[in-house]
């Protein structure tokens, strides 16, 4: 605009709200994210399931998997174990907010693993900057854990869509 500024479609975002404020957004399109990316799955499989609300919604589907499920997420460490499946919980710093385990020590455990297909959250993206977080040490995770991966899923809403976080 000659002589002015103009707004960008994109938003910009540096916060990020806790597990269970993001649990009550977008859930019904979380549901239906969850329950086709369940179908993906095939076993058995070594599967990454990084942490995150959307990823949270697939696990109700994966009841007595065959496969081994390894993650960064307490929770769904903890829902995956009572429903009779083999679970693997990474190592690293525990992050309240997200509650995730994250940060170096997180990244090293994960350089054992070769996972057939991994599942991963975000918190924007943009075709510019790709999948984004607020968090340089949940970033480290996830960039660890996709490179160990054959296949990678990024499980978005809309509500992520022309957002972005300081790190890709």
């Amino acid at each position: 605009m000659h002589g002015g500024a103009t707004a960008i479609d994109k938003t910009y975002d540096v916060s990020e709200d806790d597990v269970a404020t993001k649990e009550l957004q977008c859930i019904e399109e979380k549901k239906a994210i969850g329950k086709y990316t369940a179908s993906l799955h095939s076993t058995p499989n070594l599967l990454y399931i990084d942490a995150g609300t959307t990823t949270g919604y697939m696990l109700g589907y994966l009841n007595n998997s065959k496969s081994v499920f390894v993650t960064n997420a307490v929770t769904h460490a903890k829902k995956l174990a009572l429903q009779g499946n083999k679970v693997i919980l990474i190592e690293g710093e525990l992050k309240g907010s997200t509650e995730a385990l994250v940060g170096g020590y997180a990244a090293a455990s994960l350089k054992k693993f070769h996972f057939s297909k991994g599942f991963f959250g975000t918190n924007g993206l943009t075709k510019k900057a790709g999948f984004t977080t607020p968090d340089t040490s949940e970033a480290l995770v996830k960039n660890k854990a996709m490179e160990q991966c054959k296949e990678c899923y990024v499980l978005a809403d809309q509500s992520k869509f022309d957002k972005i976080s300081p790190v890709t």
